[in-house]
């Protein structure tokens, strides 16, 4: 009986020496096939109770001696596949999580341009005064063109010009991704009135919008804008060139070049274009690029809101913030934003 456990013994570890460098899977096997619930060390300290009276002392403390000097043969190879990574699992290298992460070579992570240029532009605002809204990107008629004074026979609201969605109740006016972020001027002046904080109030909103233009190097069919609004008892024209001007040379700097150019919108009375000289490539002298639109928050709106405009008077802009980046980072081409090129996104 002695000399089964002696043939087990030198069997098992002749078989465990015989396992490859590397075959976690082999190694589990072999852990199975003798440690294991039905290994075979497990059977032979079963065998004990058939064992005669008088050598069962002899038989039992040779059995323990077996199964310990396997166990210990086991984890001892055990580790010798963890200290040369290929895991007694096969689950690769045991990772210390709680160890410090070491940066890539090329550097650490940072937020995308765009997102930078969002929180700089609120800061700017900021500093003027302006609090930050937001509003749904999925956005009903009325408040994208109907409270903005745009009228049915608007050339803007046609279906090609818009990503309008399909209801499944068939409403008369179907919902659609907003196409300006004025439309959170609107919802911030109605919950104003509402609730009867306001006006005055000042306001900045940025966010994504979406039309299906054709994509160029200055144009996208989802992009970025930041909306600007600001209420109160006579604010005129003057407050709205003040406030854009301090803004561009807050951002851009000193030196910067901006204009006002007249232009017309249904939801401003007067209403401007707003332009800046930017050089979007060193090989081309600096050219004028509209930022946005602005004026005068038109008579009618404020009416639809239930606004009195002969008590109070306001003024709106609307930039685009990839443009924004685009002429402070001297980016050519509005597409180099979305490309996720990381040797790019290195350089911004």
């Amino acid at each position: 009986m002695l000399a089964d456990l002696d043939t087990l013994q030198s069997t098992a570890l002749a078989s465990l020496a015989a396992v490859a460098p590397g075959d976690a899977a082999a190694l589990e096997a072999w852990r199975i096939a003798y440690l294991g619930g039905k290994g075979k060390v497990r059977a032979a300290m079963d065998a004990l109770k058939s064992v005669p009276k008088d050598q069962k002392p002899a038989y039992g403390k040779r059995a323990n001696e077996v199964k310990a000097t396997l166990e210990a043969a086991y984890e001892a190879r055990k580790r010798e596949f963890e200290a040369s990574g290929s895991g007694a699992s096969g689950a690769g290298p045991i990772v210390d999580v709680t160890e410090p992460g070491i940066p890539p070579p090329g550097g650490i992570g940072r937020r995308h341009i765009l997102t930078r240029v969002r929180e700089e532009l609120c800061g700017v605002f900021a500093r003027m005064g302006f609090e930050v809204a937001d509003g749904p990107e999925l956005e009903d008629d009325e408040h994208n063109f109907v409270k903005l004074n745009i009228p049915e026979s608007h050339p803007a609201r046609e279906p090609t010009d818009n990503f309008y969605i399909e209801e499944p109740d068939g409403k008369p006016r179907p919902r659609m991704l907003r196409s300006q972020t004025s439309t959170v001027q609107i919802r911030v002046l109605e919950d104003a009135v509402a609730r009867g904080w306001g006006p005055p109030l000042k306001i900045v909103a940025p966010g994504r919008v979406y039309r299906p233009d054709a994509v160029d190097a200055t144009h996208s069919f989802m992009f970025h804008q930041i909306e600007g609004l600001y209420v109160d008892r006579r604010v005129t024209m003057v407050d709205l060139k003040t406030t854009l001007f301090q803004f561009a040379r807050s951002f851009f700097g000193r030196d910067a070049e901006v204009r006002l150019r007249p232009s017309f919108f249904p939801f401003t009375e007067p209403s401007a274009e707003f332009d800046m000289k930017i050089r979007l490539r060193p090989d081309q002298p600096a050219r004028w690029i509209e930022l946005g639109g602005c004026g005068m928050v038109d008579p009618a709106v404020f009416e639809a809101l239930g606004i009195d405009p002969e008590q109070w008077t306001g003024f709106a802009f609307g930039f685009g913030i990839e443009r924004i980046a685009m002429g402070k980072y001297g980016i050519p081409d509005i597409r180099m934003l979305f490309d996720n090129d990381i040797r790019f996104l290195k350089q911004v």
